[in-house]
This record gives structure tokens, C-alpha cells and sequence, in this order.
């Protein structure tokens, strides 16, 4: 099993490790984070051992588990949410430590290989999509997927995202710079750290496991390399406290109010004493929204246009590689574009997505030679082949729409104010207010609209709070909002 070894340097007085000695490998594998939606994420973490939650995510992930399949517009939009694909995975396929188990690279066509030549022509990313024949799409396409050379004895190239021989250090909380002995100072200054006997180097090999549980701890805490290779729990605060003060992930999107120019809009069941939302009733749209968040790269959420920072310290990653020199220290300007503005992968977007978060384009065309798929046009012999058009996971073929989100018209939802989603249930809804022991008397309805800034401070929200609905539509929102209280009628 293949591992990577780092170099620590450790506090022995607080038993805190202070920094990592790093090369190209743990550091490509960290930047890999801020590229992984976060249905993977929640997916990857999902078995190990109980940490603090990650705000609502878990219950969004846990909601597409169990809605009934027959709620989604296909079997792939259930799959494509609960094991969404990864834009770099042709990237990510090439690091040295392989966290992701997802086969992103399989891709399918129609199981009738006539269809598949003349007729049709189709090719999926997901299985049993149902080709316009009729058929499902089964039958295995090994794709070629360009990924960067990293490969071969130059040391210099070895990279995927960083440079090969650029050695860094990285902080506990996950700050990555060059390394120097300026930097080493500079992050025993801040822990108070004055004696350099008390300063003990240690070697550990991590592998897979540890990794995740480096993810993980990222999410939550601001001391991951310590939890997780000194397995300790509870770690002194820094020294320097502004630079690692909790933000909100919602500061930066608050301060400033959009225009509601959305089309979307939700029924909040609001307790008035509390100024909570109980529970909320959603029609497809959105919760549409809502399950897009799924398919949303970790390095989107962390860009300050749509959050900002995190209860943990995956926000210092992010500043660090916006920190890097990519031309020093990157293997290309293009890597820093895709840490930093991760996309979607392709077929994963809808139409009207209030975020408006872009979708990768696979530009490569691709042909079919009997089995074999090719990117050229023309088989060794000379012969034209069949262009393959990628179909919309999303887009029945007998209806015959496309990029209408992943849920059917016209079901409607119960959303919790943690983000528990479930087909609309009057009944459930009654034993909700009875678990809160909220009365009749002490609840308001009202109804909110859905725009690009309702929907970014929701995925904020979703991300470091567990009531995502109040912090969203109540605890900003001001008092005319709340309008009659029409269960009084």
C-alpha cells in the first residue's frame, strides 16, 4: 500500500505538531481538496469515525440516499449526486495517493452496438442513462482522458499540480509555503514557541485513511496535522488569533444585498417566539438547488465571492495557493485557475441554477471504431468513423427536455431547517412541530424568494451552520418580512 512519508516538527511541551516538511506529493494531494465536490467529500468521510458534523451537508447527502428514485428525472441524477464527478479528475487520477474511489474515467453507450454506430450515436458518463432507441446504455467505453505527464525519471516532472523539487512546509493549520527557514521562524513565532530544545523531528508515513482524515479535520478544525498524526483532540489556541479568528462564511455575501430577481420561492413555516424556521415546503426547484450543492467543488466554496472562510482551516489551502507564484511554483497558470475556480464537471449543471456556477467543457471529440474509442476521426485503415455526441444524464429521451434539474415535476418537499429533504408528508409535518414543541399559535408562514443571493448565502450556510434555513431566510431578513399568520384563518 503505497504511503508518503513527511518530516514534523513537533512542540514537545504542547505536543502540537508545528510544521511538515513536504514535497510535491502531499502538497498536490492537499490542493486535490479544493477540486472534490462535496457529495465526494461527504461520500469519502462517511465511514470514518464520528467527528464534529459539517454543517448540513451530511443531511443533504443522506436526503438523496433515501428519496425514492422515482422522484429524479433518471437513475443517473440520483448517481450523479451521490457520486458526482470530479471536473480534474484527469488531474486527480495521477497523484500519488488515490483518494477518490470513484471510477470517473468509465464512460458508457448504447448496449445495441448498430445504435451505437449508425443510428444514435450516443456515449454517457453514467450507466443505464436510455439512449433514443430506447435501450439503456450499458455497454463499457474505455475513454481516452488526457491527464498531465508526470511520469518518467525527470524528478522535475513529477508534479500534478505543483512543480517537481519545490520543497514546502505546511502549517497546522494548513497554511502551505516554500520552504525556508523565514517560514519555519515565522510559524514557531506564532505558537510562542522561543526554546528550539523543546522542538522534537518526527517522521510519519501516511496513507489513504490518514488523508481523509486530514479532509475531514479540515473542514472542522484548525489543527488537522496534529489531530490526525498526534491523534490528539483538544489543541491550544494560537497566539496570533487574528490571523485564525472564525469567520463567517457568510460575511462576505451578507454585507451586501443582491436584487431579488429570482423565480424560485419557498414556504417557510416560522416560529414566531423562536425566530426559527420549523420546517419549510419546497417544490422541485428548490431542492434542485439544494442538491446541486453536491455537485459544487470544495475551492468554489472557499472563493470569497461565494463564502469566504470555514469553522476550520481548508480556507488557509485556498490562500495559499492564491499566495503561490504559479509561474515558480505551479506546473502551469492554467493549475492555479482550476484550484481556484473549480468548476462543475461536465453534464452536472441545469439551466436557471441560481448560483450560476459554470460547467467544465470537454472540448475532445470522440469516435467509435467498433469497441475501441478514438479521438481521431479516421481508424488505422483509413476508414471515417462515427462522431459521438455526449447525452444529458438529466434528459430522458422520450421527453426529450434537457437541463431541467435532477428532480420530476410536480412533487413537492419538506425541507428541515438543517436540510433534511423528504417528499411532502402533511402527517410528518405535524409531528415535526410536535417534536419541537412548537403550538399552532406560535408559527408563522411565510413565503421567500430564491436569487443568486438567497441561493450563495444558503450554500454558505449548508457548509457551517445546522439550521441553514434561519441563518439564511430569518436572522438577515427584515421584520416586514414576516407576513400574516394565515393559520390563524
Amino acid at each position: 500500500m503505497a504511503t508518503i512519508s513527511l518530516k514534523a516538527s513537533v512542540d514537545k511541551k504542547s505536543n502540537r505538531v508545528v510544521f511538515v516538511e513536504s514535497d510535491e506529493f502531499f502538497v498536490d494531494i492537499l490542493f486535490s481538496f479544493l477540486t472534490m465536490p462535496m457529495g465526494t467529500i461527504t461520500h469519502l468521510i462517511s465511514n470514518l469515525s464520528p467527528k464534529n458534523g459539517i454543517g448540513c451537508i451530511n443531511n443533504l447527502y443522506k436526503s438523496v440516499e433515501n428519496i425514492d428514485v422515482k422522484y429524479f428525472r433518471t437513475e443517473a441524477c440520483k448517481d450523479m449526486l451521490l457520486h458526482p464527478h470530479n471536473a480534474a479528475a484527469a488531474y486527480c487520477k495521477s497523484l500519488k495517493l488515490k483518494i477518490d474511489d470513484a471510477d470517473t474515467l468509465s464512460f458508457f453507450c448504447c448496449e445495441n452496438s448498430v445504435c451505437s454506430h449508425s443510428r444514435y450515436k450516443l456515449w454517457s458518463h453514467y450507466k443505464n442513462i436510455y439512449c433514443g432507441c430506447g435501450r439503456p446504455m450499458s455497454r463499457i467505453l474505455n475513454l481516452p482522458c488526457p491527464a498531465p505527464s508526470n511520469s518518467g525519471s525527470d524528478e522535475r516532472n513529477r508534479g500534478v499540480f505543483v512543480k517537481g523539487l519545490a520543497p514546502f512546509v505546511v502549517s497546522d493549520y494548513f497554511q502551505v509555503m516554500p520552504a525556508s527557514i523565514s517560514a519555519s521562524i515565522s510559524l514557531l513565532t506564532k505558537l510562542g514557541v522561543m526554546d528550539t530544545s523543546n522542538i522534537e523531528e518526527r517522521i510519519f508515513d501516511i496513507g489513504v485513511t490518514e488523508v481523509l482524515e486530514l479532509l475531514q479535520c479540515s473542514l472542522v478544525s484548525r489543527t488537522p496535522l496534529t489531530e490526525v498524526l498526534l491523534a490528539r483532540k483538544e489543541v491550544p489556541e494560537l497566539r496570533n488569533k487574528g490571523s485564525l479568528q472564525r469567520t463567517s462564511l457568510m460575511h462576505e455575501i451578507l454585507e451586501h444585498q443582491s436584487k431579488r430577481n429570482g423565480e424560485t420561492f419557498v414556504r417557510l413555516v416560522v416560529c414566531k417566539s423562536k425566530k426559527v424556521v420549523c420546517y419549510a415546503e419546497a417544490s422541485k426547484d428548490f431542492v434542485d438547488l439544494l442538491f446541486s450543492f453536491l455537485t459544487i467543488p470544495l475551492g468554489y466554496l472557499m472563493n470569497k465571492k461565494h463564502g469566504g472562510q470555514s469553522k476550520g482551516s481548508i480556507h488557509h489551502l485556498y490562500d495559499s495557493v492564491i499566495d503561490l507564484d504559479a509561474m515558480k511554483y505551479l506546473k502551469s497558470n492554467d493549475i492555479k485557475e482550476i484550484l481556484l475556480n473549480p468548476k462543475i464537471a461536465p453534464g452536472s449543471g441545469y439551466k436557471n441554477q441560481p448560483l450560476g456556477v459554470k460547467e467544465a467543457v470537454d472540448n475532445q471529440q470522440y469516435y467509435l471504431d467498433r469497441n475501441v474509442i478514438r479521438t481521431e476521426s479516421k481508424n488505422p485503415q483509413g476508414s471515417t468513423l462515427p462522431l459521438l455526441t455526449i447525452m444529458d444524464p438529466k434528459s430522458p429521451f422520450k421527453e426529450g427536455t434537457e437541463g431541467d434539474g435532477f428532480l420530476l415535476d410536480p412533487a413537492m418537499f419538506t425541507v428541515s431547517d438543517d436540510l433534511v429533504v423528504t417528499p411532502i408528508s402533511p402527517v410528518s409535518e405535524l409531528s415535526l412541530l410536535e417534536k419541537l414543541k412548537i403550538p399552532f399559535n406560535d408559527i408563522y408562514v411565510t413565503e421567500v424568494q430564491v436569487g443568486k443571493e438567497e441561493a450563495s448565502r444558503l450554500f454558505a450556510a449548508s457548509f457551517i451552520s445546522e439550521s441553514a434555513l434561519t441563518d439564511t431566510f430569518i436572522r438577515k431578513m427584515p421584520k416586514d418580512a414576516f407576513i400574516s399568520d394565515v393559520l390563524k384563518k
